[in-house]
């Protein structure tokens, strides 16, 4: 409680109910003078009980800053900025920053509290340094080994518990020598990262190696993916529809682009499916929506793109048509063609609607003989079109 200003005591003290976890209600038991009420077990986050009593005096307990992944952004979404006063006190990431003396502007922090792990992965580069809030006192354990499974056990960990209260403290080890016990269930980890020569580090940008993803073939290659992609023009916050997606490729780097970022993958064979699933975890990008079913009849339904990319089965009767329909006024549609079926669909598309037709073809350096020579790849069409605004 010495953490809370003047004001935030007072709104304790005069609230007729006061909600918040147990172990805050604990904290500010000698404050609370109405009734303490805990938060039901789920956590409703429609906040009904809240809501119930609107218009009394209401105090909600939260840690740090409520509106960094905390309750103040849930309760926002149902009550008007204009009806609360929030009173926050200093983050997780901003008390860790301070004890490290690392400035937070030059370092990546996210929070994986209730959310998987994988999502640090594509902050995984040499030299950076990172601050992450875990779930609970598995979580530094768990980080450890995910940095050691993907070569970066040399990591310096810092685990730092309790921040703000009287049992805080702050352990140093490496990843792969991990072995803190009685780890506090309040802590954050600061990461010091350190690649070995086998790390799987995320190159930002476009074209990522075809290596790094699990496939059977059917992946958009490097070069035309980057080409491809740079066509797409990902926007911040923008949703892409990825049909036929095969290895999940093009929306994993979608994705990649900006955490604001979502896709949604839809491919029609199970094993393709599962892989698409896999990759996205592996590229920390686990958000990844994969639909199991075949195009048109899967797009039903599904929320309005702003892009599409489709890359399989376009050539099948109606998808075409219902990518087109689906799309958001002033949304971009772009489509690959390395059969002559769906070349004749991309030329039918750009007679009727406009748009850009490209062709694409990459050669390789390979043996010939005990010479080298240019393998080329199979041509790739490319029919790229931006959907006219509504009056």
């Amino acid at each position: 409680m010495k953490g809370l200003g003047e004001s935030a005591r007072t709104a304790i003290a005069e609230a007729s109910v006061v909600f918040g976890g147990k172990r805050h209600l604990e904290l500010a038991a000698a404050l609370i003078k109405g009734e303490a009420r805990p938060w039901p077990t789920p956590f409703d986050a429609a906040m009904r009980d809240v809501l119930a009593i609107k218009g009394h005096k209401v105090c909600v307990l939260a840690s740090g800053d409520p509106f960094l992944y905390g309750v103040g952004v849930t309760l926002s979404r149902h009550i008007g900025s204009d009806e609360f006063t929030t009173y926050p006190s200093p983050s997780a990431f901003s008390l860790a920053a301070s004890r490290l003396g690392w400035p937070l502007q030059d370092i990546e922090t996210v929070s994986l509290h209730g959310r998987p792990l994988d999502l640090i992965r594509p902050l995984l580069h040499p030299g950076r340094r990172i601050i992450a809030l875990t779930s609970d006192e598995k979580g530094p354990r768990e980080l450890a080994d995910l940095l050691s499974e993907t070569g970066f056990g040399r990591s310096e960990i810092t685990v730092l518990e309790a921040l703000g209260g009287e049992a805080e403290k702050m352990r140093v080890c490496k990843a792969g020598e991990f072995a803190l016990q009685d780890i506090n269930v309040l802590n954050v980890v600061a990461l010091e990262v350190i690649a070995e020569t086998d790390a799987r580090i995320l190159p930002r940008g476009f074209g990522l190696d075809d290596a790094l993803f699990e496939h059977d073939g059917q992946i958009t290659k490097r070069e035309i993916r980057a080409l491809t992609l740079s066509t797409l023009s990902p926007r911040r916050g923008e949703l892409l529809w990825d049909i036929g997606a095969g290895s999940g490729s093009i929306g994993i780097e979608w994705m990649l682009a900006d955490p604001s970022m979502k896709a949604i993958a839809i491919e029609a064979h199970p094993e393709r499916a599962a892989r698409i699933r896999r990759n996205a975890a592996n590229f920390g990008v686990p958000g990844l929506v994969v639909i199991e079913g075949e195009a048109p009849a899967a797009l039903s339904g599904l929320p309005q793109p702003d892009a599409i990319f489709i890359g399989g089965g376009g050539s099948e009767p109606g998808v075409f048509d219902a990518a087109v329909a689906a799309l958001k006024p002033g949304g971009r549609l772009v489509a690959n063609a390395v059969t002559l079926e769906m070349e004749a669909v991309l030329l039918a598309a750009q007679a009727k609607l406009g748009g850009s037709l490209i062709r694409m073809e990459v050669s390789r350096a390979a043996p010939v003989g005990t010479m080298q020579g240019w393998k080329p790849a199979m041509p790739v069409t490319q029919w790229s079109w931006t959907k006219g605004m509504e009056p």
